[in-house]
């Protein structure tokens, strides 16, 4: 079934007729593509993409709300997760990647200061332009000038060592996955072609070796084979890149927050077309080439593929737990009491439904998992 959409501006249909011709140009020329290119353009073509391009993303006027454009609890619970691996501050950083609107790294400021645990920077590294733009004016104006100067964006991650707390929500999601079939007991790749009408369709071709390969580890730690015609994702890359975004951090915590599930949940036998998500205007559905450029496109999230590559990066994993437990184990009682004991009545109940769909089971307290890492000198 379709699901209905709310309808785009002739401007966005343009925009998104722009970056499908790119798209397509790109296919004419190097024959079906990846779904992971596919992706990776649709979510990133410079000037066009969805993260590169100034449509909004976040909050009731965009296409999703994240746990920090809910309220500063989330943010405050983080900082006093952060605030022992910080102590003193004085040569710890926290990097935070992909700033989405600049309100996480707003409040986990504020509280920092409250916590007197401010690091000596706080660096974003975020590829959009538009986004670095959003956060740099939100930050400026919301902020001290003594707190905003602590704020600086990078473009990409550390080459020296340092210290202190990477932070990423919502982030792995948005990689650019695999999709593959497993089909007469061999791996195919879905790719992606020009349907010749306008739009994209899908076909299989087998996989190279490193899908292959990476499809196989999966087999052979869930014990069995996948069924024939069983699809989902899978993300061969997470090695590297947890190595590229971890592997200056000398001593200190990785922080990854996002939704998704143990390996083996996430490949149960009845979840047989994998867990890719279109999302436009709070509207969630299952067709990737709608609306391209203009809609969000995201994958649950294999947390188990997740532990192996920062085990493999040569960190040790400090605790993996759902949000809500992860919100109560720092300071969620003594955020809500803080922030209640100023708010009138309204506030108060907006802070109570912030908190409900922080923690509530339906809600993001489960379907979010929270996974650290810690790294000392030792290591």
């Amino acid at each position: 079934m379709r699901t209905e959409l709310p309808e785009p501006s002739v401007a966005e249909r343009d925009h998104s007729a722009t970056l499908a011709a790119f798209i397509r140009n790109e296919i004419a020329a190097n024959g079906p593509m990846p779904f992971s290119r596919f992706m990776e353009m649709a979510l990133y073509a410079p000037g066009l993409g969805y993260y590169s391009a100034g449509k909004t993303k976040f909050g009731r006027d965009g296409d999703f709300i994240t746990a920090p454009e809910l309220g500063s609890v989330f943010a405050r619970c983080v900082a006093r997760a952060m605030a022992p691996v910080l102590g003193t501050g004085e040569n710890a950083d926290v990097i935070e990647l992909g700033g989405g609107s600049g309100a996480f790294a707003q409040d986990c400021l504020e509280e920092l200061a409250r916590l007197q645990r401010l690091p000596a920077r706080y660096r974003i590294l975020e590829p959009s332009a538009d986004l670095r733009e959003r956060q740099q004016r939100r930050l400026r104006a919301a902020l001290p000038a003594a707190l905003a100067a602590r704020v600086e964006w990078i473009e990409r991650p550390p080459e020296e060592d340092w210290e202190g707390v990477l932070f990423a929500n919502e982030v792995i999601d948005a990689l650019p996955t695999t999709r593959f079939c497993v089909r007469d007991g061999e791996v195919f790749e879905e790719h992606v072609v020009d349907d010749g009408n306008g739009g994209f369709a899908s076909i299989d071709l087998p996989a190279d070796s490193f899908v292959a390969n990476a499809v196989r580890h999966v087999e052979r730690d869930l014990g069995h084979g996948f069924a024939d015609g069983y699809r989902s994702e899978v993300l061969p890359q997470l090695p590297f890149w947890i190595q590229a975004v971890c592997g200056s951090l000398a001593r200190g915590m990785a922080m990854f927050v996002d939704y998704g599930y143990a390996r083996r949940e996430y490949y149960r036998d009845d979840r047989r077309d994998g867990t890719l998500i279109a999302t436009y205007r709070h509207r969630a559905h299952d067709d990737p080439y709608r609306l391209v450029g203009l809609q969000d496109l995201t994958a649950f999230v294999d947390f188990s593929a997740l532990a192996e590559a920062g085990v493999t990066a040569g960190m040790r994993i400090a605790g993996m737990g759902t949000q809500a437990d992860f919100l109560i184990a720092n300071g969620l009682s003594e955020v809500f009491s803080d922030l209640g004991m100023t708010a009138d009545e309204v506030q108060r109940y907006r802070l109570s439904q912030e908190i409900k769909r922080l923690t509530l089971p339906a809600e993001m307290g489960e379907k979010f998992k929270v996974m650290a890492f810690e790294r000392s000198g030792a290591d």
